[in-house]
């Protein structure tokens, strides 16, 4: 268990902290190689140095984070931002469907676009997988 994850998750309301505990159990278990620390003042689980997963507080709830989401063509990933990101936002631990994120957990084990070299490709992202 990563201390630093357990700090963050120990930071936020019982609700919140539920969530964040069931969402660092699923990823640990079903990302077993993954690295994970906080990044961004965020947890975050690398592969290789490229980011896979992660989530955050916000005034909504806990935000659970793709990088590669949207190459999952998933209906319970929302699109975050311009890259490939998509996300699922929660705000009860009911409403985490674990079955949804181990899926989602292998696609992005599987299907991965290249953001640890995003900045020395100009923005520009390459499939790894």
């Amino acid at each position: 268990m990563n201390q630093d994850i357990q700090a963050y998750n120990n930071s936020q309301t019982a609700a919140e902290k539920a969530i964040c505990e069931l969402l660092m159990a699923e990823i640990d278990k079903h990302l077993p190689k993954a690295e994970s620390k906080i990044w961004h003042a965020h947890p975050v689980w690398f592969l290789d140095g490229n980011p896979i997963v992660g989530y955050s507080k916000l005034k909504g709830g806990i935000r659970l984070l793709f990088w590669s989401g949207q190459s999952f063509e998933e209906e319970g990933l929302q699109n975050e931002g311009k890259f490939k990101a998509a996300e699922a936002r929660y705000t009860s631990v009911e409403e985490v469907n674990t079955k949804d994120l181990k899926r989602w957990l292998k696609k992005g084990n599987d299907i991965q676009w290249d953001y640890k070299n995003i900045v020395k490709r100009k923005g520009v992202l390459e499939r790894l997988k």
